[in-house]
């Protein structure tokens, strides 16, 4: 352990076990994640991570099946071409988008492009202004409501596409340009990662190497204390520690850091969060699914699911059964919170009936809520960020998927940074 030999590590988690949103249960008798599910396999962090636990054999990449969009009642290919659903090119979205707003895709780059460097509009509001609502609602919403249970109107470029913001910085003449700019090349291998066993293995080994105290105890409240830091428990029982990493959702970290980093408490209220909901099933094996990793849904068709993963599609078999995955809740609405499980799955059973015609009873089911821990990273997030962290005494750090990034990589490298940065400073209060 980096800290040494001497330092002891307090892990303070009311939860029934460890791991947050990385969960791992079994259906039918088959492993499933029914939080994160994936990882950007780009990114260094996880495999890193998995790499200096040993566990490097574990990563494994998709069985390459391709997404689908469900838009006007029917199924589409995910476009190529694209950047989050921003095209490079019109032909990208033939079939997705009518013939106007192909046309209009087309002119973008001799339209006069007015852009600020440094600015952060919504993705909505550029792309819409640029190739119209269509292109909004059936190309990009679908994927950035995915990843943040909210929609394109409320998330900002810089957080969204940051490379093509970066690209426009630059004075790229038109989207379309910078698009075709920092498009990557196709991939040679897995976009995405995971964990064979599921996250739980990596949990585990990870509570293991650290050798940590799990206390099942949530934390209320942060005090100061002349030897540092008073955790108050939600027993009223404090625990000193010399320095502390705050690994909460932003909507629980106002109330620990009020009295003590009233600015950090105040940038984190400003972070708006949404709620989602995991309804998991294990169908029978040999149910007529398309041989696709899932389908993501554009705005405003009718259906309650945002998107719909075929697990054992996307992965590889895993026994006689077909391990399917379907998410609701958006930013603004309060499905995940309110509805009960006999609605949810009600709803999940109309839905692959609309999109596949599939009335199979599942084998196994489990429903699984996220209340409250999905952010949603607005315009001008980044300086968010930057002033809660910068409210923060030196021996207190966040970290979460609020801060850098919601994906798994992100999560880790801001661990990394929180776990550095409070070496760093005990290191400066008790030199050698």
């Amino acid at each position: 352990m980096a800290a040494g030999p001497e330092a002891t590590v307090t892990l303070f988690d009311p939860a029934d076990r460890l791991g947050g949103i990385l969960r791992t249960e079994r259906l039918a008798g088959q492993i499933m994640d029914v939080g994160a599910e994936a990882f950007i396999a780009r990114r260094p962090e996880v495999s890193a991570l998995l790499a200096e636990l040993g566990l490097a054999a574990r990563q494994i990449g998709t069985t390459g099946a391709r997404p689908l969009i469900y838009s006007r009642a029917r199924l589409h290919p995910l476009p190529a071409g694209t950047l989050q659903g921003i095209p490079a090119y019109p032909q990208s979205l033939i079939g997705l988008v009518d013939e106007r707003t192909i046309a209009r895709i087309g002119e973008e780059p001799h339209r006069p492009l007015a852009w600020r460097p440094g600015a952060d509009p919504s993705v909505a509001a550029l792309v819409g202004d640029r190739f119209g609502e269509q292109v909004v609602a059936r190309s990009v919403d679908p994927l950035l409501v995915g990843v943040y249970a909210g929609a394109s109107d409320g998330i900002g470029l810089r957080s969204a596409v940051p490379t093509l913001a970066a690209a426009l910085d630059r004075g790229a003449p038109s989207v379309s340009a910078a698009v075709r700019e920092v498009l990557p090349p196709p991939a040679t291998g897995s976009v995405f990662g995971a964990v064979a066993g599921g996250y739980q293995v990596l949990v585990d080994e990870l509570v293991r190497r650290a050798g940590l105290d799990w206390v099942q105890v949530g934390i209320e409240r942060v005090c100061r204390s002349e030897r540092g830091w008073e955790l108050i428990d939600d027993e009223g029982v404090a625990h000193h520690a010399d320095a502390a990493v705050l690994a909460v959702p932003a909507a629980v970290l106002p109330r620990l850091v009020e009295e003590v980093a009233p600015r950090t408490a105040a940038a984190a209220r400003r972070i708006p969060i949404a709620s989602a909901a995991v309804v998991a099933l294990a169908l029978p094996g040999g149910v007529p699914l398309p041989q696709n990793s899932g389908v993501l849904v554009a705005t405003g068709e009718r259906l309650h699911t945002k998107a719909v993963t075929l697990s054992t599609r996307k992965w590889g078999p895993r026994g006689n059964v077909e391990l399917v995955r379907l998410s609701y809740g958006r930013f603004g609405d309060t499905i995940a919170r309110s509805t009960s499980d006999e609605q949810l799955l009600t709803w999940a059973a109309e839905d692959l009936a609309t999109i596949f015609g599939i009335t199979t009873e599942p084998e196994d089911y489990l429903v699984q809520r996220w209340l409250d821990v999905m952010p949603q990273y607005g315009p001008g997030h980044a300086e968010l960020v930057a002033e809660l962290r910068a409210g923060l005494p030196p021996t207190l750090a966040v970290a979460g998927n609020y801060l850098d990034g919601i994906g798994v990589p992100a999560c880790v490298a801001a661990g990394n940074r929180a776990a550095a940065s409070l070496m760093t400073a005990v290191g400066a209060k008790n030199p050698a």
